[in-house]
């Protein structure tokens, strides 16, 4: 299930670590901006502060343990997730999503930036997002696409060494894949997949699904994962942690032709 004609290159995952707690309004609206005019079409926002159940993937790309009501394949059933505002997530973390998110839709316009959610499918429509990224211990690829129809992009995670038991039948847009490399970005356990993991997982999957290369990519190291087999390339850390975000984005999207 493909949303775009040609999915970009890079997919620049801003984690809420890499925003400064003070003048944080400016700081998004300016780094929005500026990552909108340099070309960003796609975009996920993550913030996971302040979530009471760490909500693992039994992968090992996120921290903690499973949720007890989970299917088959690690995903909670039913939306929305349960969160109890008594534990500070309402009037903490939540709030502090919602301000961030429509900063960022303001200064990245719909229609010309996708920006995408991790892990609240039952925010998306409130926050004018295009789309919600789930993993083991959110809702179900299924259960995010009955919720926000088929006009929204779902990613979800692939595998890492093999594909999760039929995640490729899933209603997904992409299914993201790694970790490639090891990463700073995220804790892990699972061991780094590299260049030839990337090539099997291509040649299982076969050529339509959009495979999305996580962990540890740089910029020469982006040219050779595409090559092996990678559609979409998510850069938190090597763009995020550089002085100008936007112009690293040039650099990569110039050095990858």
């Amino acid at each position: 299930m493909s949303i775009f004609n040609q999915w970009p290159k890079i997919y620049p995952i801003l984690d809420v670590s890499f925003i400064p707690p003070t003048g944080r309004a400016e700081f998004l609206r300016r780094l929005g901006g500026s990552l909108a005019d340099a070309g960003v079409t796609l975009l996920e926002y993550r913030n996971k502060t302040g979530v009471p159940n760490d909500r693992s993937s039994s992968l090992g790309w996120k921290t903690g343990v499973p949720n007890d009501r989970s299917s088959s394949l690690g995903w909670k059933t039913g939306v929305p997730n349960d969160r109890s505002s008594s534990l500070g997530w309402k009037t903490g973390a939540e709030a502090e999503l919602l301000s961030d998110a429509a900063i960022l839709r303001a200064a990245m316009p719909a229609g010309q930036v996708n920006l995408i959610l991790d892990d609240r499918a039952d925010l998306v429509e409130q926050i004018g997002f295009d789309g919600v990224h789930v993993d083991s211990g959110d809702v179900s690829p299924a259960e995010a696409r009955k919720l926000l129809g088929p006009d929204k992009i779902i990613g979800t995670f692939g595998g890492g060494e093999a594909f999760v038991p039929g995640i490729l039948q899933t209603p997904a847009n992409y299914f993201s894949i790694g970790v490639v490399y090891p990463t700073r970005t995220k804790q892990v356990s699972a061991l780094p997949i590299g260049l030839e993991g990337v090539r099997h997982l291509r040649q299982l999957a076969g050529p339509g699904p959009v495979l999305v290369a996580i962990g540890g990519i740089t910029p020469l190291r982006a040219a050779a994962v595409l090559a092996a087999g990678a559609t979409v390339l998510a850069v938190a850390g090597g763009l995020f942690r550089q002085p100008d975000p936007a112009a690293e984005f040039r650099r990569w999207i110039a050095e990858l032709g």
